[in-house]
């Protein structure tokens, strides 16, 4: 008994040092990669991501070495930095930069970028030059007890924007460790990376909705099949409430298989007065010729009357305004869905709302117009109070809804001084850029930034 005795006492003693050993080994790798780099500032390949925390409880250096391994398991070449080691010299040579911001405080930054703020930030007009060679991103922590919610990101991401630096996608808000802010983050890294098929950091729960309507809408098109969908919540779901600019997440599944994927974002079409989640999602096919993962599931696999996985998530920075000002819904494709929400929403209010004013863009008028005949509905009404389309292929000149808001540049300075707000929804790549560019010829960068910071251009692109 002795002999076991001893025997497990020099297991647990041996299983120690090994797992001291092991956390050594782990801090040590940890920084390791937080510290400079120690190959020549120059040497930052073009598609090289840099991976830069501030943080002040060790959090934001968690997430940002998830981070690093989403894009490592992705096959992006990245590196890891504390903004302690960052330098003005960085900036200036790194191409991609993805940075993990802390708030402390009353809105101030971490103690760890205290020289960052010295160096970089506050240097004086003649230290600083242009970083139109840079693309970055921001993952702003923050708690909204606070007046100051994720200050320092957003000043952080405002600089940048002054600097010339261009945003790989929006900043993304993370109240107080919120899991759904988190999987956004991590849904814009697999698109980042081509590898939308990595798991999840966190699984969320999942509710389960019934797809008992799928339509097409685009019969004929040369574009991929387009589809609105409507999604009804089981009788034990209680909380199943959201508002315009709200994202839906979905659980898609393999084909006759029980193995879950990684979600999938789309977002809401519809109102709560509708009774439903509704939709509208392209059919996507991948490299080899299969359908997408999630798009898929949703227009393809998942049969009438089955069981769907999902759950609902808030969108606060694609909320209806908070005051009856005018609205400019600028969109494209599939982007239909979160702009065709405010306007039911908008709808519902009544004939005392603000005007509103749609831009709208696809392929072909015959083919393509989603959501026509509403649209034309809301004409007649009076919930629209003016309507610009864009149908790229329709003339021998490609025409797209950043072309229709030069035309109508005039106009539309004259809604912004009336207190109007823009919402964009839509592809990321192409339109939201060529909207933003277009907006900031008509409006200049400072209106356009204020109306940033002030919750009057908001933007859901993907």
């Amino acid at each position: 008994m002795q002999q076991v005795r001893l025997g497990s006492a020099t297991s647990v003693l041996l299983s120690y040092v090994l797992f001291y050993c092991w956390i050594q080994q782990g801090h040590a790798q940890a920084h390791q990669a937080s510290s400079p780099p120690t190959t020549q500032l120059d040497s930052f390949a073009a598609d090289e991501i840099l991976v830069v925390y501030a943080s002040q409880t060790g959090y934001a250096e968690q997430l940002a070495i998830q981070t690093l391994s989403s894009l490592q398991e992705g096959d992006m070449p990245s590196r890891l930095m504390n903004i302690q080691a960052f330098t003005p010299v960085i900036l200036q040579q790194a191409q991609k930069i993805l940075f993990i911001a802390s708030t402390t405080g009353e809105g101030d930054a971490p103690d760890s970028a205290a020289k960052f703020n010295r160096n970089v930030l506050h240097a004086s007009p003649q230290q600083t030059t242009s970083l139109s060679h840079l693309q970055y991103a921001i993952l702003a922590l923050g708690d909204r007890h606070y007046q100051a919610f994720c200050a320092f990101g957003h000043q952080l991401d405002h600089w940048l924007r002054q600097q010339g630096a261009r945003s790989l996608f929006d900043l993304v808000e993370v109240d107080n460790g919120d899991e759904g802010a988190l999987r956004h983050w991590q849904h814009h890294l697999g698109v980042l990376s081509g590898h939308t098929d990595l798991a999840d950091w966190h699984q969320a729960e999942y509710e389960n909705w019934t797809l008992n309507e799928r339509r097409l809408l685009n019969p004929d098109s040369q574009g991929n099949p387009v589809y609105q969908l409507r999604l009804v919540p089981s009788t034990s779901i209680s909380n199943s409430s959201w508002q315009a600019g709200d994202i839906a997440e979905i659980l898609p599944r393999r084909p006759g298989s029980e193995q879950t994927l990684p979600h999938r974002e789309y977002s809401i079409a519809s109102i709560p007065q509708d009774g439903a989640v509704e939709l509208i999602v392209r059919q996507m096919q991948q490299a080899d010729g299969s359908l997408g993962l999630g798009s898929g599931w949703l227009t393809h696999y998942a049969d009438i009357n089955s069981t769907i996985a999902l759950r609902l998530r808030s969108n606060r920075s694609f909320h209806p305004p908070t005051n009856n000002c005018p609205l400019i819904l600028i969109g494209n494709g599939t982007g239909i869905a979160g702009l065709r929400a405010h306007l039911k929403h908008r709808a519902q209010q009544g004939q005392h709302q603000a005007p509103n004013w749609l831009f709208f863009g696809e392929r072909n008028r015959a083919n393509d117009f989603f959501c026509q005949t509403e649209i034309e509905q809301w004409q007649a009404d009076g919930t629209l109070a003016k309507l610009d389309l864009a149908f790229s292929r329709d003339q021998t000149q490609r025409i797209y809804v950043q072309d229709k808001l030069r035309e109508q540049a005039t106009e539309l300075s004259a809604w912004v001084a009336q207190g109007a707000a823009i919402y964009v929804c839509g592809s990321l790549e192409g339109m939201a850029g060529g909207v933003d560019t277009a907006l900031r010829e008509i409006l200049g960068d400072k209106q356009l930034e204020r109306m940033r910071e002030e919750g009057l251009y908001r933007r859901d692109v993907y």
